[in-house]
């Protein structure tokens, strides 16, 4: 499922959602009505609303600019819950692109993406690596970090000027500029949109674990340092409490979890599993620590996706020998999420590790090296390696990933539970994230991380979280849509469930210690 390249659906009667046409008569002697007076009239009556919002700034330069073109304008709007905000005017001969701008604020990668407010065109999109990686690779650090003096302010400067610079370079490639963005979309983590407003999170990470903020709603550009139209609005995603994000809200609006009638899960691995399931009546949430491991963590080779790293792993039953892929085809120089979750598969199937997770001497045969004492298979030898050096997954990484694959199942299992439901009567199982784009389902059943469902209810959703921020410019009713997604969701606290922790015992084999569960993984189990 592809949403990247989807058009905004507008009304028939109108240019657009954000961009108005409006021909106000002109002043008389019999009709002497205010300028601002008359445009914000003429608007009230075509958006049939009774609240209009001008700022004074615009309001200023409204006379030269009506008379120049002689009462006939194109206004671009935002609107505000039940008002209707004027970010910008031009004339209806203007050929310039009146354009909006989502953002995926990720902790680890921010990712832009600019349309055309018009007609809904992709114009273009970017990414950059978050600045404040370089104070800490998670947000715990850094809200460790906001405690120093100017810490807060230098964090929040980071993301600031990082995206700033970004949407210079991106407008430049769409020959457009800055200026010509009058509406922002945000979705953010909790702390990550703290940072992004430059607020305090510090009592994010403290018992009972409160944000300063859930629902920021709509600000001006310029008061959060955003270099784009000086009228351009940004609304914040909102959040439901400090471990339950903007970017999922954004996700469940993406995949309209929140309207179907059967219910459905999504599911985000990033830093943690952020997990919600439901439907149109009900949706329940939760998230835990299944995250690192699962993103390429698990081994000292393990890395994001990139060029030359592993993103699928074969092995061959019968010869063990490895087919490896890396990412545009180059030498390997590590393996990314994907790539770990196939390996795991693979070395289970063909018999190279057993069903706890231990290494099959007798079948790994010459792969299997110790290393100060600890037992590695080298999955890459050096002669073949962009590094020099072997390859390897350790006994220790295949602990670890055997702890967040049965971390991952169990947290779905224990959400499901909750309703009364099972995994497998899930009508439609989400996969969001750079992790539900590269993903090989098949792999992740064999090892027990996700229930063996009917492979076509799984859907991967690439960067919901963009997404969601993208179609939030669809139309005027985003902000009650997204709203009402925020007010029905119920969060289950995983950290003080029983349930969860007896499950999680269960779920610490390959593929569980009930088979049942896996009736389509078929192993072939050496003796050791």
């Amino acid at each position: 499922m592809d949403y990247s390249n989807s058009f905004l659906k507008l009304p028939n009667n109108t240019d657009s959602p954000w961009v108005r046409t409006v021909r106000l008569a002109k002043p008389t002697l019999q009709d002497n009505t205010a300028d601002s007076d008359r445009l914000i009239s003429a608007l009230k009556t075509d958006l049939q609303t009774d609240a209009v919002h001008i700022d004074l700034d615009l309001i200023k330069k409204l006379p030269d600019r009506l008379r120049k073109w002689e009462y006939n304008l194109r206004c671009i709007l935002f609107k505000d819950r039940r008002r209707w905000l004027v970010t910008g005017v031009a004339g209806v001969n203007d050929a310039r692109t009146f354009a909006g701008l989502a953002v995926d604020l990720g902790t680890t990668k921010v990712v832009l993406r600019l349309l055309d407010l018009s007609d809904g065109r992709t114009l273009g999109e970017s990414g950059f690596d978050n600045p404040q990686l370089v104070v800490g690779p998670d947000i715990l650090a850094r809200i460790h970090f906001t405690e120093n003096a100017g810490g807060l302010e230098r964090l929040n400067e980071l993301i600031i000027t990082g995206l700033n610079q970004t949407v210079r370079d991106l407008c430049r490639s769409c020959r457009l500029e800055p200026q010509d963005i009058h509406a922002v979309t945000v979705a953010g983590n909790t702390a990550m949109t703290h940072l992004f407003m430059g607020i305090d999170p510090r009592w994010i990470i403290r018992e009972p674990y409160i944000p300063l903020i859930n629902k920021p709603g709509i600000l001006k550009a310029t008061d959060l340092g955003i270099q784009v139209n000086d009228g351009a609005r940004v609304f914040i995603f909102p959040n439901v409490g400090s471990y339950f994000g903007g970017d999922l809200i954004a996700g469940i609006f993406f995949a309209d979890l929140h309207q179907q009638s059967d219910a459905a899960i999504l599911v985000d691995v990033g830093t943690n599993a952020e997990v919600v399931v439901g439907n149109e009546n009900w949706l329940i949430a939760c998230a835990g620590a299944a995250g690192p491991a699962l993103e390429g963590g698990v081994t000292r080779m393990g890395m994001t996706a990139g060029p030359g790293v592993i993103d699928q792993i074969k092995v061959d039953a019968t010869t063990m020998a490895f087919d490896i892929h890396t990412i545009d085809n180059l030498p390997p120089i590590g393996i990314c999420g994907s790539g770990v979750i196939d390996l795991a598969a693979q070395l289970f199937l063909s018999g190279m590790i057993d069903i706890r997770g231990r290494l099959v001497p007798a079948v790994c045969g010459s792969k299997l090296k110790i290393v100060e004492g600890l037992s590695h298979l080298v999955v890459v030898p050096a002669e073949n390696s962009a590094t020099g050096a072997d390859l390897t997954i350790s006994q220790a990484d295949l602990d670890s990933l055997i702890r967040s694959k049965a971390a991952m199942y169990t947290i779905l299992e224990t959400i499901t539970g909750s309703v009364g439901i099972t995994p497998h009567e899930l009508a439609t199982f989400y996969v969001a994230g750079t992790f539900g784009s590269f993903i090989n389902p098949e792999s992740a059943i064999s090892i027990g991380m996700l229930p063996d469902l009917p492979r076509d209810r799984y859907q991967s959703l690439g960067n919901s979280s963009l997404g969601g921020a993208a179609l939030a410019l669809e139309s005027d009713s985003y902000h009650d849509k997204i709203n009402q997604i925020r007010e029905r969701i119920t969060y289950l606290e995983l950290n003080v469930n029983q349930d969860f922790m007896n499950r999680f015992s269960a779920a610490k084999f390959l593929p569980h210690t009930n088979t049942k569960l896996f009736p389509s993984v078929k192993v072939v189990q050496a003796s050791t």
